[in-house]
């Protein structure tokens, strides 16, 4: 009874003690100067017009690098026919549609 009375307890205390608040940073040194903040991560505005010259051309790695760059966007993805894709609007991605062998139908932006 003793022992599971002890653990009852140690186990109240551990629970307890994980909902403790972390203990604060400490203060910087006087005088020190404050760490440079982080760089901004760039921002991308795709515009698909500047990609367009892909339309009918076969999908390759320099393809698609080369359409990013003109639709001046931060990612590229090849959508297959019939493939699964996510649904969220990313206005920094360029959209590459192909047909089933591989050859460029359409581009946008999202």
């Amino acid at each position: 009874m003793k022992t599971q009375s002890l653990l009852l307890t140690l186990a109240a205390a551990a629970l307890l003690a994980a909902c403790a608040a972390p203990a604060p940073a400490p203060a910087p040194a006087a005088g020190a100067a404050p760490a440079p903040a982080a760089p901004a991560e760039p921002v991308f505005q795709c515009n698909a017009e500047g990609a367009r010259f892909a339309v009918g051309q076969q999908a390759t790695p320099q393809l698609e690098a080369a359409a990013r760059a003109r639709a001046g966007a931060g990612t590229v993805r090849v959508l297959k026919p019939n493939q699964a894709v996510t649904m969220e609007l990313n206005a920094g991605r360029l959209n590459i549609s192909v047909d089933a062998r591989g050859r460029v139908k359409d581009v946008h932006c999202g």
